[in-house]
């Protein structure tokens, strides 16, 4: 098939049809590969392109010189990955290439001008396709077909993908989430192999491992995927608690739909208390703003709730003005979320801090002097402020304060 779709059309900016002539005048062939084929045959954007050339580094890095184009971030060179930058925009280009040497987290690679090969190592059918530039599909797994039926399968056999680089599990599972029309549509043989290899997870790092388990997190079947998770006994090793609290996860994933939370919101009803936000952290190397978040929703998740009667988001509010915390209003809007309350977050978010309108100075003016006085009488009047819902202004504080 040859796509003409304009999200393809799209791509072709002064950039692109540069470094195209580049590579026919050398006639070395040309493609866009991977995650860009997908998300274009799906009729999305693509956010990156990665292209694929029969080129080596070397005649690339020639080509490119010769023509008097930037060549940037050589960290990739290894790998056969260089970085060209033309029209202020980045081009990334990769030689095809063949797997010699796997551990199961990296690759010792060979390059090839084989467009079947470099396909093969690829880890799932819908990710193994190449696009070439006059818009032709070169599918050797038929991973357009496992599109148009929303199939994740991994391109050959699942335990040799898998055994070549374990983050592929839970590479599935993101992809799952993002593809499969329903949940549980998994073919039998796919989740043995991942069973069976789920103890190659130890291995590898935990950053990796957070950066896709964050995807799945916010991605469609969460609830599924992650109750999977623990079937195929693969918890355990990516930090998850060992007898996490599905029931509350849930409740929780039918809560926070279309509102758009963090990972980490979702991820703390599996935990039962503060020692599983740290062993999360300990395995995961999460970053201190989650892990604040995932302690304060542990803390206040059954405590601070809405109030009965005409003003139910008082408590968050009162949370809020007594908090000496940076971001407390973030983290409100974070446990609002993992409450289910729609209505309570909107009006949060729209909710302006209001400004105590008394100070030190006003109550000098009335004459009072001793530090210690005005420190326990501006105490009073917030107190005040705090009971009349925050409403109360400067006069009326002040001959409350004449009373008092």
């Amino acid at each position: 098939m040859r796509l003409q779709a304009p999200q393809f059309q799209a791509l072709f900016t002064p950039g692109l049809r540069s470094v195209a002539e580049l590579f026919e005048k050398k006639n070395y062939e040309l493609r866009i590969a991977g995650g860009a084929v997908r998300d274009l045959l799906s009729g999305v954007t693509p956010e990156d392109i990665d292209f694929a050339t029969t080129a080596t580094p070397a005649e690339m890095k020639e080509m490119f010189t010769a023509a008097g184009v930037r060549l940037i971030n050589n960290k990739g060179e290894k790998h056969g990955t260089i970085t060209a930058r033309l029209h202020e925009q980045n081009f990334e280009i990769t030689t095809l290439r063949i797997d010699v040497v796997t551990d199961g987290r990296h690759a010792e690679v060979e390059f090839t001008t084989d467009w079947h090969k470099d396909a093969e190592r690829r880890d799932l059918t819908v990710n193994s396709m190449f696009l070439g530039l006059d818009g032709t599909l070169y599918d050797f797994f038929n991973g357009y077909e496992d599109l148009k039926n929303k199939k994740i399968r991994f391109v050959g056999k699942a335990t040799e993908r898998i055994q070549e680089d374990y983050l592929r599990i839970l590479r599935y599972f993101r992809f799952y989430g993002r593809i499969a029309e329903e949940p549980g549509d998994h073919e039998p043989n796919t989740l043995q192999a991942i069973k069976e290899n789920a103890k190659g997870l130890a291995g590898i790092s935990g950053e990796r491992i957070w950066v896709e388990l964050k995807k799945i997190l916010i991605g469609n079947h969460v609830n599924h995927l992650v109750q999977l998770m623990y079937e195929l006994d693969i918890a355990q090793y990516i930090g998850l608690p060992f007898d996490g609290n599905l029931e509350e996860f849930a409740k929780v994933t039918k809560n926070i739909q279309n509102l758009s939370p963090k990972p980490m919101t979702v991820l703390t009803s599996l935990f039962k208390g503060k020692d599983d936000v740290t062993n999360l952290d300990l395995r995961l190397k999460i970053s201190k703003e989650e892990k604040h978040l995932g302690l304060f929703l542990v803390k206040h998740r059954q405590e601070l709730t809405k109030a009965q009667g005409s003003e139910p988001l008082r408590p968050y509010q009162d949370f809020l003005m007594d908090s000496r915390e940076a971001n407390t209003n973030s983290k409100i809007f974070e446990l609002l979320k993992y409450q289910g309350e729609k209505e309570l977050l909107k009006e949060m978010q729209e909710w302006t801090v209001p400004s105590f309108p008394v100070s030190g100075h006003d109550l000098r003016k009335m004459g009072i002097s001793s530090g210690k006085e005005i420190g326990t009488a501006l105490q009073q009047l917030r107190e005040e402020w705090k009971k009349s819902g925050y409403h109360m202004d400067k006069e009326e504080l002040l001959s409350c304060l004449r009373k008092l």
